[in-house]
Order: C-alpha cells, then sequence, then structure tokens
C-alpha cells in the first residue's frame, strides 16, 4: 500500500503498460486483488496494474471539495502525475466507469485505452436521483452504512451463481465509512450524459456487460459500444454487476486483450 502526497492510497503490482482500475460503489481497491496478482503475467511485465481507493474509501482521504466526480477523475490525473506516466488504459467497473468517462472528457490525452464494465455512459432518470438522495441522508443520519446491507446491496450486485461470493462483497461494503457513501452517492446523482464523450475518443476501448446484471441493463453497454469509434463488447454468461470478482479470469482476457491492442497502435 503506497500513500500519495494526495492522500489517495494505491495497490499497486507489475511493469509494461500502465493500467488504473477504479473499484465499484461503494467497495474500495481491495476488489481487484485478482487482477493484481494475474493481470501482469507470470514474469511480473505485462502490464503495471494500479488500482486506487476512490475518496473516502479504503486508505484515501475524502477531501473538502463538493461531490463530483470530476474531482474524482482529477485525482487519477494527479495519480500519473505523482507515479511518472504521461498516459495509461483505464478501466472502471459500475462508478468506476462513471469516474473513467469523467477523466476521458477531462483529461482525453491521458488516456490509452478505455475499459467500462457494468457501468453507463447515459445520467440517472429522476427517481434514481431521489434514491440516491435516501440513501445519502439515511447513512449520514444513523453514522452507518448498514442500510446497505440491510437491502441486500451485496446479494443485489451479485448474479444468483454467484452468492458464494456475498459475504466477500458485504464485508467490502461494511468497510465503507457513511461520509463517504453518502459523497459518491450525490456525485453520482449529479453526474451528466458522456455518451458525446465516448464518441469522441480516439483510443481502443472494451465493454463488458454481466448477462445476468440486475442493475445496469445490456442496452446501456450496446449504446457505449455505438458510440465508441472502436470499441468490442463482451457479454459474460452468468455474470452479474461485479463481473471483475465473478469472473476474474473472464475479465481478465477481455483487459489483456485491450492491452495487446493498445500495445499494436
Amino acid at each position: 500500500m503506497t500513500q500519495l502526497p494526495s492522500a489517495v492510497s494505491v495497490r499497486e503490482s507489475g511493469t509494461g503498460t500502465p493500467l488504473v482500475l477504479l473499484h465499484a460503489f461503494p467497495l474500495n481497491a481491495a476488489m481487484w486483488s485478482a487482477q493484481l496478482d494475474e493481470l501482469p503475467g507470470p514474469a511480473g511485465d505485462r502490464a503495471r496494474v494500479i488500482a486506487p481507493d476512490q475518496r473516502g474509501y479504503g486508505g484515501s482521504g475524502l477531501g473538502s471539495e463538493e461531490p463530483s466526480l470530476e474531482a474524482v477523475a482529477d485525482d487519477v490525473a494527479r495519480l500519473l502525475d505523482t507515479a511518472g506516466i504521461d498516459r495509461a488504459v483505464l478501466g472502471g467497473i459500475s462508478m468506476g466507469g462513471y469516474v473513467a468517462m469523467a477523466f476521458a472528457e477531462r483529461h482525453p490525452d491521458r488516456l490509452s485505452g478505455l475499459l467500462l464494465a457494468n457501468t453507463k455512459a447515459t445520467a440517472d432518470p429522476q427517481a434514481a436521483k431521489e434514491n440516491r438522495e435516501r440513501i445519502a441522508s439515511a447513512v449520514l443520519a444513523r453514522d452507518s452504512v448498514r442500510l446497505l446491507l440491510d437491502e441486500r446491496m451485496a446479494n443485489g450486485q451479485l448474479a444468483p451463481g454467484s452468492q458464494h461470493l456475498a459475504d466477500r462483497v458485504a464485508e467490502l461494503i461494511a468497510a465503507a465509512p457513511p461520509a463517504a457513501v453518502a459523497w459518491a452517492q450525490r456525485a453520482m446523482a449529479a453526474r451528466p450524459e458522456r455518451l458525446d464523450v465516448l464518441a469522441g475518443l480516439r483510443v481502443p476501448a472494451a465493454v463488458v456487460a454481466g448477462a445476468e446484471d440486475g442493475l445496469m441493463p445490456l442496452a446501456e453497454a450496446e449504446l457505449m459500444v455505438r458510440a465508441l469509434p472502436d470499441a468490442e463488447l463482451t457479454v459474460l454468461p452468468g455474470v452479474g454487476h461485479l463481473s471483475a470478482i465473478e469472473a476474474p479470469e473472464a475479465f481478465d482476457a477481455v483487459a489483456l486483450r485491450l492491452l495487446e491492442r493498445v500495445a499494436a497502435g
């Protein structure tokens, strides 16, 4: 675990093409343990995998800024500066995908490839925004994230065949500070549609969807693929919302294929 001057904690392994992985809500960088172990390859030189804790999660500070995915995207840019990296492949799952798209809008010259998993480029409808505010207000009022577990978030993120992972996901959720949960919910509620951002990118991209993702319809993945000029879609059978945890080998295969496309120029 590396503590950066920007108060962002990071897990890192390997050398080679930089790949920054951005975690789902309300988890932390520990969700990427399989990718940190496997993606660098046997010799450790296939990829430099960097998995930061987003604001308020894991060992990262929340800061004093108003809730904004753009602020998190700028954190990633500062992380690259600190690591001496000009350009990187950015991979994000769920909330991490929202951050990756905000990064693509604000720092397109720092992007060499884009992996979007179990996420969407459209904005929240009003009902979803109101539900996010309900959760944000409740966890702050109670100073507890128990609400997320009571509403079976761990189970809802997993396909029926992945319920053996529910305890691990619940443990990650329980570790989330209430202030970080509220901040992230409000930041996600405020995000705009970014299909036009994707349409303007000129880097290789990969989109991953879970065939049994009850939180993110396949239609959202298809929208992103149609917008992106150079994208490949992979639909993982029997997989829900947390593809990198539920099907790490399949997820890693997509990431490696993207890294090959980036290296080929």
